[in-house]
This record gives structure tokens, C-alpha cells and sequence, in this order.
């Protein structure tokens, strides 16, 4: 059992930091929320503890932390070693492309490659973004892949879908702290049931995708995050199979369907040899993001 009780000698930032490094590695934390090691998650939630500046550290490492300061300081680091919550449920924050998102524990924490994309309007691949008039972010969860569509298709309503009510209000109070509630229609749904009759230029999805086998080992912190995002069943490609017969019906001609699978395009593949993905290159490669025109999607049965 780890000891947060001798902390009286930890007087400045520094001892605070140094403690809550040697904590997370001690207690083997995972890190995958934000940060990928102890000392810059550590260092995040210090400082969004103590309400200075998340880019400005050296500054204030030798500055001595007051006793209520020091008591807040400790509480984020034992209930991140002891509970093992993400850091963003901890500051209710998380950051996407540069853009910061309310979080909590009814909302996956937002990662997706598709928002790498999202700055450049999807070149070449959308020759006009400007046309792009109506589009669909599906399995929302918090509203960021909408709300970063919406700022990169700035002619463009969206509709925003969830399967999960909790969500949703999440994805409302981010929708409104972006000033687009004129812009972005929050539904839900069980991907297309609610959508009826409504077809899109661009239809955007970071469905669950973990298959069966990863769920059952995920660590701790990804088991903090709600069950209905993260998996989707045996291969991990059960709301991917759905998304993919029912897209067609749901694009206008010529309009793009981009969907992010993690690491599963050996199996995707396989289950569709005859579909011509196409491959978005991200940071960490082409193996995560693919997209399909219109005209290529199959008829829906």
C-alpha cells in the first residue's frame, strides 16, 4: 500500500512533482489519456490543479505550495494512483487538435486520428470544402469530432449521433461552449435507425472498434471509460459491418464516408475484399483511418 500520509516535508512544485512521478511509476499507472509517460501527466495535473499555465512549468517549480494547495495537490494524486481514473476525468478536460473538450465519466476520452485530418478539410480528397453543406459525426460521444467539423466546413450543419442519452449531454455542453447549437443537431440513435430520409456530403465515425479479446485485458483506465464505446463484439468490427451497409443510403452522390478503426484493417480487408478502402495517412501511419466514396459503398439489403 502506497503512503500518502508523510507528505509534510514536500514544501515546493518540485517536491510535488517529483512525488507524483515516483508515485505513478511505483503504482505502474497507464498512460494513455493525454500523456504517455509519468512526468507529463504528473506535470498536467499539477499545474491544472493549481490553475497556472499547463505550457509554463519551470517557472513556478520552485515555488512553495500553500497548505490548502498542497492538500488538492495530493487528493488528484492519490485518487489517480489509488482509483486509477484518467487524468480527464480528473480535470474534466481533454485536448483534441489543439481544441480543449468538457469530459466526464459518461464520455470516452477523446482520441482519434480522424481529427488529425480534420484541420486540412480532408485535401485532396475534398476538392471544395466549401460545399460541403451537410454532414453526420456518428457514435459522437462528447462532440468533438462534430464540433471540429463544424470549424473546418464552416458552410456545413451537422447532425451529432449517440446511442447513449449521457453522452449526449456531454456533447451539448461542448456544442454550446463552441457557440454551435445553430450548426450541430444532437440525435440519438443506434447509428442510421434515427436518421431517416437525411443524407450527408461527409459522414464522419470513431465507432467502438476493440474486438473481444482486448476488451478482456484492457488496463484499468480504459476499464474507467463506458463499456458501449469501447467494444464491438468478436473481431471488433460489429457497428463497422453496420455503418458500411447502411452509408450508401445516407450519402449524397460523390460524398465521402471516413471511419476510423484502430488496428484492425488486416480484418476489415478480409471481410471486404472487394471494397476499394482508401487509406488516410496520420502520424502513426495509414493503418487506422479509411474512406469510402458513395458510388463505392455497397446497396443496403
Amino acid at each position: 500500500m502506497i503512503d500518502f500520509e508523510d507528505t509534510e516535508s514536500l514544501i515546493t512544485l518540485r517536491d510535488w512533482l517529483r512525488f507524483a512521478v515516483s508515485r505513478f511509476n511505483e503504482s505502474k499507472l497507464f498512460f494513455g489519456h493525454g500523456s504517455d509517460n509519468a512526468f507529463d501527466e504528473a506535470a498536467y495535473l499539477i499545474l491544472h490543479t493549481l490553475h497556472l499555465p499547463l505550457d509554463r512549468l519551470d517557472p513556478f517549480l520552485d515555488a512553495s505550495l500553500t497548505h490548502a494547495e498542497a492538500e488538492q495537490v495530493k487528493a488528484v494524486i492519490e485518487r489517480r494512483v489509488r482509483d486509477r481514473v484518467p487524468a480527464a476525468y480528473l480535470t474534466h478536460e481533454a485536448w483534441l487538435a489543439e481544441h480543449r473538450f468538457y469530459v466526464d465519466e459518461r464520455v470516452i476520452v477523446p482520441r482519434s486520428f480522424i481529427a488529425e485530418l480534420l484541420p486540412e478539410q480532408l485535401s485532396p480528397w475534398i476538392e471544395s470544402p466549401d460545399d460541403v453543406t451537410r454532414a453526420l459525426d456518428m457514435c459522437t460521444g462528447s462532440g468533438c469530432l462534430g464540433i471540429l467539423a463544424a470549424l473546418a466546413f464552416p458552410n456545413a450543419t451537422l447532425d451529432a449521433v449517440d446511442l447513449s442519452r449521457d453522452a449526449l449531454a456531454v456533447a451539448a455542453r461542448n456544442v454550446a461552449d463552441y457557440g454551435l447549437q445553430a450548426r450541430i443537431e444532437l440525435i440519438e440513435s443506434d447509428l442510421f435507425a434515427a436518421l431517416q430520409g437525411r443524407t450527408y456530403d461527409l459522414i464522419l465515425s470513431n465507432p467502438p472498434y476493440v474486438n473481444a479479446e482486448s476488451v478482456a485485458t484492457l488496463p484499468l483506465e480504459y476499464q474507467a471509460e463506458p463499456a458501449l464505446a469501447l467494444g464491438s463484439g468478436a473481431d471488433g468490427l460489429d457497428a463497422t459491418r453496420q455503418i458500411l451497409a447502411q452509408a450508401k443510403t445516407h450519402l449524397n452522390p460523390g460524398g465521402l464516408l471516413v471511419v476510423e478503426i484502430g488496428h484492425n484493417r488486416d480484418v476489415l480487408e478480409a471481410a471486404y475484399p472487394a471494397l476499394p478502402f482508401t487509406w488516410l495517412e496520420t502520424e502513426s501511419g495509414d493503418q487506422f483511418v479509411f474512406m469510402l466514396r458513395q458510388e463505392d459503398l455497397p446497396n443496403a439489403a
